[in-house]
């Protein structure tokens, strides 16, 4: 019988990349990414004291883990920001298009950043 194999050297790669380039996520929020071997890569998060983590996401594919962490950086940045103003009851985007042109800018060029970390 053959071994399967759900995550290609390829892919497990560029996962790793993804995985680096967004280290300094980790620092801040109670997520972490871990390589799985041939099942891929795991982002688990919601962490509790006690308990561990209560939510997982398994990655094969470089660009959806890139997007993923993407999200997770981006939601960050703009609640962060949000924090203490009326602008915390708007949606995430509503949110970002209320904040200067310069911050908008800033926060959406890191993605460049993170994409550039990647390659």
């Amino acid at each position: 019988m053959q071994e399967q194999t759900f995550i290609t050297d390829i892919e497990r790669k560029a996962c790793q990349k993804v995985v680096t380039a967004f280290a300094e996520l980790y620092d801040q929020l109670d997520i972490t990414v871990k390589d799985t071997g041939k099942y891929g890569f795991v982002k688990l998060f919601c962490f509790e004291p006690g308990y561990g983590f209560h939510k997982m996401t398994t990655f094969t594919n470089s660009k959806d883990l890139f997007n993923n962490l993407w999200q997770e950086w981006w939601h960050e940045q703009v609640f962060t920001l949000a924090i203490g103003t009326p602008l915390l009851d708007l949606d995430y985007p509503d949110i970002l298009k209320s904040l200067p042109k310069e911050k908008q800018e800033k926060i959406m060029c890191k993605k460049a950043y993170f994409l550039k970390k990647c390659s």
